[in-house]
């Protein structure tokens, strides 16, 4: 509907609802007139009659009766539009660093445990960008491994670590390790680990780094990126290649590829998520997201886990 007032749309809603163009303005808090200009704008835009005049105030015409329902909806968007980008009544907005990944299931899991609770789940590029977003309030919060050694976060970005995540291996059913129940950093030097899906620059990028510089191992990020797909057809039909996985990375292949997911112990490397917020941000869903995450995804801890030293 080219052109459509808003304003007109509601009060003409107003006035079907309360039967007297005067209780109508009442409502609205607007002159008599303004009620009556405003729905003479409106039947011109629409070309018909909406209301015929009576003694008793004002009564629907069968165009009336037919737009209103219509109209009752165009408030409706309105309202959830606003709803979408109004901090404290919107929904709140996270940032993920993939749909697939770990931060997303844990979300799922809050999701579950606060069914009330409406949540928009975004994906941006990298972790600065990320700090952006929330210092703008264009974010709520963001799942990121703070990878900022040198550097401090601003002092209106509070963080705390979320959830360690343990890495596994993911290979084809023909390669030397499928057998293994577990394996050790130290039994993985020498295989080549390939994940083309890393890009330079990135957190997780740094973290598989420092893991492969720790461990002495070889990760290769080189060769085109099909996405997952096409990186399981791989891995499926070959003895040399593996991958790393987080344990809670959602990944669905065939049952003929009969890929193997293989715990990494001895220590265990594991990712450090964070959640990242605004100190000043008053949304109430965020204090729950972060009370469920400090209750009930406690981080791992010890001698049998491994971490970068910037986490």
């Amino acid at each position: 509907m080219p052109g459509v007032d808003i304003d007109a749309v509601r009060t003409f809603v107003a006035a079907a609802d309360a039967g007297r163009f005067q209780d109508a303005a009442a409502e609205l808090s607007v002159t008599q007139q303004a009620v009556s200009k405003r729905v003479a704008t409106l039947e011109k835009l629409l070309g018909v009659r909406l209301f015929t005049r009576t003694p008793r105030g004002a009564k629907l015409t069968v165009d009336g009766q037919a737009f209103l329902p219509h109209a009752r909806d165009l408030l409706r968007a309105e309202a959830r539009a606003l709803a979408a980008v109004r901090p404290g009544r919107r929904a709140l907005r996270v940032d993920v660093i993939g749909r697939r990944l770990g931060p997303a299931a844990l979300l799922g899991d809050f999701r579950r445990a606060h069914p009330e609770a409406e949540l928009d789940v975004v994906t941006l590029v990298d972790a600065d960008s990320a700090v952006d977003a929330i210092r703008s309030g264009t974010i709520d919060a963001s799942f990121r491994a703070v990878t900022m050694p040198g550097r401090r976060l601003p002092d209106d970005i509070a963080t705390a670590r979320a959830y360690d995540e343990p890495v596994q291996l993911l290979t084809g059913p023909a390669h030397g390790l499928a057998a293994a129940r577990a394996v050790t950093p130290a039994e993985l030097v020498g295989h080549r680990i390939w994940m083309p899906g890393l890009v330079p620059g990135t957190e997780s990028a740094a973290y598989y780094a420092d893991l492969a510089a720790a461990f002495g191992l070889t990760i290769e990020i080189t060769g085109p990126d099909f996405g997952t797909d096409p990186l399981l057809v791989t891995l499926a039909g070959s003895p040399s290649l593996a991958t790393f996985v987080a344990e809670r990375t959602h990944l669905v292949w065939p049952a003929d590829h009969d890929l193997r997911r293989i715990p990494v112990r001895d220590p265990a490397p594991v990712y450090p998520h964070s959640l990242l917020w605004h100190r000043e941000n008053p949304h109430p869903t965020l204090a729950a997201l972060r009370a469920h995450l400090h209750s009930g995804r406690p981080v791992h801890s010890g001698g049998g886990t491994w971490t970068p030293g910037w986490a």
